[in-house]
């Protein structure tokens, strides 16, 4: 139940730092923190979290993460789905803080989008389907690249979280404008369940693609890392 109640507690933050530097922050009249601060916010989550709970749970904080890690033979079966529970109900209990902060500023309309995931017209540069589904593949895929060698045991010991968290950084410089970034399952069921509508019947997407990324980076990385000759 500790690694569960910090698998929760590791989500509600991300969701709560990231999504919440979005819909509070990122166009705040003259002082916006814009694209660049949203990217950095998801990646101070995971830097922090990962030295403040990596010890007790992993940090998987994902529910795509958790599944690439199972992949790759570093997490067991058994815990896969009490993870991705308590991954979710984080995000889900974060936006409804998030909701009840935004909310209080008048003029607030979630139906706008509350740094929720979509793809066409609701992709923030438009984007289209098979665009946003290669992007979220490739992010995701790369990014378990990145959790699997920094938490290898032949890699630099102490800095893995500085890795994943930059790694996470950089995935969201590169694909807000495709998807407003999910690579992450439980991030954008969160945020969604609020805006309600099209955030919800585009959903699907963002489940599909990072799982597969996923599973594709724990393949590459069992092969790339494999220490057999």
């Amino acid at each position: 139940m500790q690694k569960y109640g910090a698998e929760f507690f590791g989500t509600f933050w991300l969701v709560l730092g990231g999504c919440g530097s979005a819909v509070l922050a990122a166009a705040f009249p003259h002082v916006g923190i814009g694209l660049l601060g949203v990217s950095l916010a998801f990646g101070l989550t995971v830097l922090t979290m990962a030295y403040a709970i990596g010890h007790i749970s992993g940090c998987h904080l994902n529910p795509a993460v958790s599944l690439g890690l199972w992949a790759g033979g570093r997490f067991p079966a058994k815990e896969l789905l009490p993870y991705i529970v308590a991954q979710v109900l984080g995000a889900v209990v974060a936006a409804g803080v998030l909701y009840s902060i935004a909310s209080g500023k008048a003029g607030f309309d979630v139906s706008a989008g509350f740094a929720s995931n979509g793809y066409g017209a609701h992709s923030p540069g438009a984007y289209s389907l098979l665009a946003a589904l290669v992007c979220e593949v490739v992010m995701t895929m790369m990014f378990l690249l990145i959790i699997l060698g920094a938490t290898d045991q032949r890699a630099p010991q102490g800095f893995a979280p500085l890795a994943i968290g930059l790694g996470l950084t950089l995935i969201h410089l590169i694909s807000i404008p495709v998807t407003n970034t999910s690579v992450n399952p439980a991030r954008s069921t969160g945020v969604a369940l609020f805006a309600g509508d099209w955030a919800l019947s585009q959903l699907w997407l963002f489940w599909v693609a990072p799982m597969v990324g996923a599973l594709l980076g724990a393949a590459i990385y069992r092969f790339i890392g494999s220490t057999k000759n």
